[in-house]
């Protein structure tokens, strides 16, 4: 009997594959290889992803960068430009005064415990009350006529005083003040001769306006003693008001003399 065509029953259901045939290489690459890569890569199935890289994005990620960069290189370049000027106005011996009094809105430059030598920060808070005395008077004074407008007394004294308030407090600081402040930091006796006609000139409108006599628009527009008297007459509120203000030309006159006498003093004894 011949067993030739029994078939094995150990051989496998697939057909028998010749690795030297051509045809049998390929459909072992057909059938084997694509079911092993698709199930290992995930290729064909549903939950594939893909994943897209916008080009746009790296260009402005790229392009910010570089501002950045320029940016930085330009701030260096200004720090660098700032701290040689600086440097060039401390080699020159200029002061920068940097604005500190007062403290809750500065306006003006003011360190006379750092910046005034210690025998003369006595004499130079005097002058600084002087200043501040003649603000004092120049503010009440405005107040007081603003009384005597209301009660009658017209619109030409009320803007007279307004004028006087707001020339009189800034002129007195830079004619007078601040010459003073520098002439005692740095001993200049230019300065010191600056310091002494301008505070004349503070002494004689102190003493004037003290007095109020009747040479401009009757003496009203500030509070003197023949001011008071005129209006004390028709209006008692109103000339109380001129008397207080009289009260503070007469203590701002002694002080800006006694102020005046004591640093012609200080400047002969340093002279």
């Amino acid at each position: 009997m011949n067993r030739r065509d029994d078939p094995n029953p150990f051989d496998e259901e697939e057909p028998e594959v010749n690795p030297f045939s051509n045809s049998g290489a390929a459909a072992g690459s057909k059938s084997r290889i694509p079911k092993v890569v698709a199930n290992t890569l995930g290729f064909g199935q549903r939950h594939d992803t893909n994943v897209d890289i916008p080009l746009d994005t790296m260009n402005d990620s790229g392009k910010k960068d570089t501002e950045l960069a320029s940016w930085e290189a330009d701030l260096k370049r200004r720090e660098r430009e700032i701290k040689r000027r600086e440097d060039a106005v401390a080699g020159a011996g200029v002061v920068v005064d940097d604005r500190n009094w007062p403290p809750f809105f500065p306006i003006i430059h003011h360190d006379i415990a750092n910046e005034i030598p210690i025998h003369a920060q006595k004499l130079q808070y005097l002058a600084f009350a002087s200043w501040l005395g003649i603000v004092l008077c120049l503010m009440f004074n405005l107040i007081a006529v603003i009384v005597c407008w209301i009660r009658g007394g017209g619109a030409t004294i009320f803007f007279l005083a307004v004028i006087y308030a707001l020339l009189g407090c800034p002129l007195s600081y830079v004619l007078w003040y601040r010459p003073l402040y520098r002439a005692m930091r740095t001993d200049s006796a230019l300065k010191f001769g600056w310091f002494f006609m301008f505070y004349l000139l503070h002494l004689a409108f102190c003493i004037f306006a003290a007095i109020a006599p009747p040479i401009v628009f009757r003496g009203k527009s500030l509070t003197g003693i023949l001011a008071a008297i005129d209006v004390f007459s028709d209006h008692v509120l109103v000339g109380i008001f001129y008397l207080i203000g009289f009260a503070f030309f007469c203590l701002e006159s002694l002080l800006s003399l006694w102020v005046l006498q004591k640093i012609y003093r200080y400047f002969r004894g340093n002279k």
